[in-house]
C-alpha cells in the first residue's frame, strides 16, 4: 500500500509536469487568479504563512469578494520520495499527503474594530516516517514530522490584534511559534514588488522550518501550541519578538493533538531582528538573533536528565542580484543560518546551514536552488558524530497558484546510525494554494 501511494503521487506529478503554461485548462473567470504570474513559494506554506493559501476557496465556493470580512484558503501538498541507493533500514519508497483548510476573520473590513483578526486552521496529514527508514536525523523532507503520521487536528486557533499604528501586534491561542521565530524563510517587507524576495528558498529540508538545535522544544509543524506572541515593530527596518508557549513537547507530548498544559513546562523565544537595502540596486537584506529557554525537567530514559535547557540561533538572507533591477524579482539571493543548545536530551546541539536560490531566471515563476545543512549530533543518543546534508530543487509553476518540485537530496553519513551507507533521494513534490 505504501508503495501504491508513493508511486501515485510520482505518477500526478509527472502528469503535472508536462503541462505548459499554455497548455493549462480554461477556467472560468471566478476562479481565476488575480496574478496572472504567482511568485515561487516554500516548498511548505503551512509551517511559515500566518494566512491559509490564497483565499481563493473562499472565492470558488462562496463568491467571496477581497472587500469581505471572511476568508477562506487552502494548502494541499503531497510528496514521493524514492532512495536511489542502497537502503538497510526499509522499503525504498514513501509518500506523504497534506491538506490544511484555513479561515479568517478581519474585523476591520465590517466595523470600527481595527486590526483584529482570528484564524483557524484544520490539518489533515497522512504520511510515513520518510526520513526515519534512511536514517535523516535533521530531516531532508520536511512534511512528516513526529509520530503519529495519519491524524486529524485543529491546527491553529488565535486571536491577533494590532495596537499603536502597527508598531505591537499581539497573538495569542494554539498558534504556530515558526511564523515569528528563526523564519528564515520570511520574505523582507519592502515597497516595490520588483525589490521582493517571493520566497527565500523552495528547499524540502526540515532545516529552513525548524532549526535543527531547537527540534524537541520548539512547538511547530504539525504539534502547534497554545501561546501568546507580541511583535514590536518601533521603526520599518526594525523588530522585536517576544513569546510564551507551552512547552511539553519537550517531554514527548503531542501538543498538536492536546489541550494546553500547565505542569511547569514551559518553552519561551525571544529574537531581534533589523533589515536593510544594499548598493545602488536597492537589494534586501535581513539578519537576527534568537534565543529560546525551555523549563522542566527533560530526560532520556536509562541515559541521562537536565532541569531545563537553552539555546540561541542566527540566520539572515540576502538579495545579491538582480537581472532587470526595477523591472521585475528574478535575480539571486542566498540565506544562512546557524545555532547551538546546552541540551543534554535534545537530538542536535550545534547547527550550520546556508543556501542559494535563482528566482525568474528560467520562467518567471519558476525557482532553483540548493542548501546545505551540517548539525553535530547528541553523542548520548548517536554513534556518529555529525550529519551533512546537501539538497538542490528545481520549482515549476503550472497554473493558477499550483507548482511541482523536483528535489534531489544526498546525506553522506546518515546519523541514525553508524554503520549505514550514503544515501541519495529523489523526491517529486506538488504544491497547491488555493
Amino acid at each position: 500500500m505504501k508503495k501504491i501511494i508513493c508511486a501515485y503521487t510520482l505518477v500526478l506529478a509527472y502528469h503535472a509536469c508536462v503541462f505548459s503554461d499554455e497548455e493549462a485548462p480554461v477556467l472560468p473567470d471566478f476562479i481565476k487568479v488575480k496574478s496572472q504570474n504567482p511568485v515561487s513559494v516554500s516548498s511548505n506554506p503551512g509551517t511559515v504563512d500566518i494566512l491559509t493559501g490564497t483565499g481563493d476557496l473562499g472565492k470558488w465556493i462562496f463568491q467571496l469578494k477581497e472587500t469581505d470580512p471572511l476568508r477562506f484558503g487552502a494548502v494541499w501538498l503531497a510528496d514521493g520520495d524514492v532512495t536511489l541507493t542502497k537502503n538497510k533500514l526499509a522499503s525504498r519508497f514513501s509518500g506523504n499527503n497534506l491538506l490544511i483548510l484555513g479561515m479568517d476573520f478581519d474585523t476591520g473590513k465590517c466595523s470600527a474594530w481595527k486590526g483584529g483578526l482570528f484564524g483557524v486552521e484544520f490539518l489533515q496529514f497522512n504520511g510515513m516516517n520518510s526520513n526515519g527508514r534512511v536514517g535523516s536525523v535533521q530531516g531532508f523532507d520536511s512534511m512528516p514530522a513526529n509520530p503519529p503520521y495519519a491524524r486529524t487536528e485543529l491546527y491553529q486557533a488565535w486571536y491577533r490584534q494590532e495596537l499603536f499604528d502597527k508598531k505591537l501586534c499581539l497573538r495569542i491561542g494554539k498558534t504556530l511559534p515558526s511564523l515569528d521565530f528563526n523564519n528564515v524563510l520570511r520574505p523582507i517587507p519592502v515597497q516595490r514588488k520588483s525589490e521582493a524576495i517571493p520566497a527565500v528558498s523552495g528547499l524540502l529540508f526540515t532545516p529552513v522550518f525548524t532549526n535543527p538545535v531547537n527540534i524537541g522544544v520548539m512547538p511547530g509543524y504539525y504539534d502547534s501550541a497554545y501561546g501568546v506572541t507580541a511583535n514590536i515593530a518601533p521603526i520599518d527596518d526594525f523588530y522585536v519578538s517576544l513569546g510564551a508557549y507551552d512547552g511539553n513537547l519537550a517531554r514527548g507530548k503531542n501538543t498538536g493533538l492536546e489541550g494546553p498544559h500547565f505542569n511547569g513546562y514551559y518553552f519561551y523565544a525571544a529574537e531581534t531582528g533589523v533589515n536593510w537595502f544594499a548598493g545602488r540596486d536597492h537589494m534586501p537584506g535581513i539578519i537576527a538573533l534568537g534565543g529560546w529557554y525551555q523549563t522542566g525537567l527533560l530526560s532520556i530514559p536509562d541515559v541521562t536528565k537536565q532541569n531545563g535547557a537553552q539555546g540561541v540561533y542566527l540566520f539572515g538572507s540576502q538579495r545579491v542580484w538582480f537581472r532587470s533591477p526595477g523591472v521585475d524579482d528574478s535575480g539571486i539571493s542566498v540565506f544562512w543560518q546557524a545555532g547551538l543548545n546546552n541540551g543534554k536530551t535534545l537530538p542536535m546541539n550545534r547547527f550550520v546551514g546556508f543556501g542559494l536560490t535563482a528566482f525568474g531566471l528560467t520562467r518567471p515563476s519558476d525557482s532553483f536552488g540548493m542548501g546545505l545543512a551540517w548539525s553535530k549530533l547528541n553523542k548520548r543518543l548517536f554513534e556518529r558524530k555529525s550529519e551533512l546534508m546537501l539538497q538542490t530543487y528545481y520549482q515549476a509553476h503550472l497554473f493558477l497558484n499550483t507548482f511541482i518540485e523536483p528535489v534531489l537530496s544526498y546525506i553522506p553519513f546518515p546519523g541514525g546510525g553508524k554503520d549505514l551507507p550514503q544515501t541519495c533521494i529523489f523526491s517529486v513534490q506538488v504544491i497547491n494554494l488555493f
